[in-house]
């Protein structure tokens, strides 16, 4: 059986990743957004028992914000492998609906 929050199509449209979801809601989330919004550990940062890790300066290029591959993560996630090299994000589905309900509509 499906998850029941779980996108039905994911396509990259212009500068944009476009998800529709199982429930009909729609998500339109900006590639620079989804970027710098990296939910890795190298990106966020990370804490243990006894030390939190800051994550560096990241310095962006164009191909920072291009999606050389999507794939799906066991039945929760996605994760997207960016044209500069950087693939250690996993965007769990939850997270992605969070950010296209804080993004305004498509025009």
């Amino acid at each position: 059986m499906p998850a029941p929050l779980a996108p039905v199509d994911v396509q990259l449209v212009g500068t944009e990743l476009a998800i529709r979801w199982r429930d009909g809601r729609e998500s339109y989330l900006p590639l620079e957004a989804l970027r710098r919004n990296c939910p890795c550990a190298l990106c966020q940062g990370e804490s243990t028992a006894t030390t939190t890790y800051s994550p560096k300066k990241k310095d962006y290029s164009a191909e920072s914000f291009v999606v050389r591959s999507l794939q799906v993560v066991g039945g929760y996630a996605l994760q997207i492998v960016w044209a500069d090299g950087h693939a250690t994000g996993i965007y769990p589905y939850s997270y992605l609906l969070s950010l296209g309900e804080e993004s305004p509509p498509p025009r």
